[in-house]
């Protein structure tokens, strides 16, 4: 089978935002060894990162679209990860806290892509070593399944059927179905729903026409649409524009 790349869409579709703060009300904070060297790495999707070590050389909120972003829901509430003995690692994190420290001009930007640089390992080791037993990230650790999610991710415009996506999984159907639901924590079909309504929300945001997103993902009508993503969001497509152009 062809390579795949299980995160770029996510990457893209999702911007990170990252501020530096004080440790306490952190959702990333990097630790320094006895000797001044990075030493570890505590990443918390939910914020609020708690710590007793003074050695706390750089501290930041990350904003994920939190409320949006399917991975991001799916993480561990904290993520440790030791560095000592990984020299790109601890590289990477010098020049984060060197950057912070600096505050020199274009820095806010130079962050947001060292602070993604750093996320990506962290996602890349979590799916290596399997920390997720259920959820999106788990669904990507499986060989299996990720190809059929990478799929939806990547054309979720096309008219998938649970049949197509078990055939790119490499299963039959029923052990496909089985096994998605048990790893992931909801069926296909209803992961391929919610993938589209959480593409349409972010296509309404940026000022794309009601009509336009019903076709781009699949709906028979706007009317169909609407009641879909209120079913999801709990507010029509035009309500949750004007909230958020409010």
């Amino acid at each position: 089978m062809p390579e795949y790349d299980r995160l770029t869409t996510l990457l893209q579709r999702f911007k990170l935002n990252v501020t530096p703060v004080q440790a306490g009300h952190a959702g990333l904070v990097i630790a320094l060894d006895g000797e001044g060297a990075p030493k570890s790495l505590l990443f918390s999707p939910i914020g609020g990162i708690a710590t007793n070590d003074k050695r706390i050389a750089f501290a930041a909120i990350l904003d994920w679209d939190k409320g949006g972003n399917p991975l991001f829901q799916s993480l561990p509430d904290l993520v440790d990860c030791t560095i000592a003995q990984e020299p790109n690692a601890q590289a990477l994190a010098r020049l984060i806290c060197h950057e912070a420290a600096a505050d020199r001009c274009g820095s806010a930007s130079v962050l947001n892509r060292l602070c993604e640089v750093l996320v990506v390992r962290i996602l890349r080791h979590l799916m290596l070593q399997g920390h997720a037993e259920t959820g999106l990230l788990a669904g990507l650790s499986d060989p299996r399944l990720s190809r059929a999610i990478v799929s939806m991710h990547d054309l979720p415009d096309r008219l998938w059927t649970a049949d197509d996506l078990a055939y790119v999984a490499g299963l039959s159907l029923s052990r496909f179905s089985e096994l998605f639901v048990e790893v992931v924590g909801e069926t296909p079909m209803a992961y391929l729903r919610r993938w589209r309504l959480i593409l349409a929300r972010q296509d309404l945001i940026s000022g794309d026409r009601v009509s336009a997103v019903a076709h781009r993902y699949g709906y028979g009508s706007t009317e169909g649409f609407s009641r879909a993503f209120r079913r999801h969001y709990g507010k029509t497509p035009i309500q949750m524009r004007r909230e958020v152009a409010a």
